[in-house]
């Protein structure tokens, strides 16, 4: 029986890089709320007490862009000035232009905003139909935010990182080999109280929801280097786009060439990756296979995809021609086709930058078709 191990992390909402993505995401949901016709590719950079956009927008949308960040960072718990970021004090400035005539033209005609290729995957390992590892490691992030938004656990700041490996066997997941976490906290905490506390009010809960147990004590880590006190941009600098792996499906499928976060769905490393993913999921709820990754390609300025392929890793339990018919009835993957079925033209996209993309219900991308 082949046995291996495999591991994925997530981050928590108050992650540079994830707050990067939260604006740049609420600064789309902004504009989409008032011009769901606009066109929008926005990349946030946090660093020590600073705040900066960049990127391209084309809207009649008027929109307040400083506040708009400024409630976002709020919003995710950045309130101290003392640690060296928040929404108060740190310094805002706006780089955004209007999109290229260039790219526009393209788009006009219906076509993408963007050229590349884009994965989608899915795998009866969860009811969510997602890989273990990144599941479970975005269930603790979650959790994590939620102790601390919640106050059950008092110390808690906003920044975080949770990792989880799991041993395979036969190609599934049968038990947890190690549980990683890293979270900021006040200086009043020793490092033995925080790992208890992660333990009992993170790690617990979440395991016995999905019917797991801890593994043995010596392979659990918690804030690996012992004490961590600043949280945030003053510790480390963050980028929109910069978490793809975690936005996915944690390195145990492929991902595309580019993030998602900040960029309207004319932009296919967006629309591209959801259609995939919705594609695969319904693949594997219709029993069609076990295991589902979904390939498809595109050129700006061109409508339709350049490439469609689907992989089953030999669990397929009809042809691929079946497949391909599953999936032409499925959704049209043309940018339009993708556009118009997933209803992707308004403001839904700030809850997709935290704890995933993929396997979250609510999501268009992830409704099952029963059809």
């Amino acid at each position: 029986m082949q046995s291996y191990l495999f591991t994925s992390e997530s981050v928590c909402a108050g992650h540079p890089d994830k707050i990067c993505d939260q604006i740049s995401d609420t600064v789309l949901d902004a504009v989409f709320s008032k011009d769901p016709h606009s066109r929008v590719a926005v990349e946030t950079v946090a660093g020590a007490n600073q705040i900066s956009l960049f990127g391209e927008i084309k809207t009649k949308a008027v929109i307040d862009f400083e506040s708009v960040v400024r409630d976002a960072v709020k919003k995710l718990g950045y309130t101290v000035p003392a640690w060296g970021f928040s929404y108060q004090e740190s310094t805002f400035s706006n780089s955004v232009h209007a999109q290229s005539p260039e790219i526009s033209m393209g788009v006009d005609q219906d076509g993408a905003g963007d050229q590349g290729m884009m994965f989608g995957f899915a795998c009866n390992d969860t009811p969510e139909l997602m890989p273990m590892p990144i599941l479970l490691a975005h269930a603790l992030t979650k959790r994590i935010d939620e102790a601390r938004e919640k106050k059950e656990l008092k110390w808690l700041r906003p920044d975080g990182k949770a990792q989880v490996t799991i041993r395979y066997e036969a190609g599934r997941p049968v038990v947890i080999e190690k549980l990683v976490a890293a979270v900021a906290h006040d200086e009043s905490m020793k490092h033995e109280e925080v790992r208890e506390g992660v333990i009992k009010k993170i790690f617990t809960p979440v395991l016995k929801k999905y019917g797991l147990e801890l593994p043995k004590k010596k392979d659990i880590v918690v804030n690996g280097t012992g004490l961590w006190f600043i949280p945030g941009p003053e510790s480390d600098a963050g980028l929109t786009g910069r978490k793809i792996v975690v936005d996915t499906y944690g390195g145990y499928a492929r991902v595309g060439g580019g993030a998602f976060s900040g960029k309207d769905p004319s932009k296919v490393d967006r629309s591209g990756a959801y259609a995939a993913r919705y594609i695969a999921k319904n693949i594997v709820a219709a029993g069609l296979a076990e295991k589902c990754e979904v390939g498809l390609a595109y050129v700006i300025g061109q409508p339709k995809p350049l490439m469609q392929t689907i992989e089953t890793f030999g669990t397929a339990t009809v042809s691929e021609k079946a497949l391909h018919a599953f999936k032409d009835k499925l959704i049209d993957t043309s940018v339009k086709g993708i556009i118009t079925t997933l209803d992707l033209r308004r403001p839904i996209y700030a809850k997709t930058a935290a704890y995933g993309h993929f396997g979250r219900a609510g999501f268009p991308w992830e409704k099952v078709v029963t059809k």
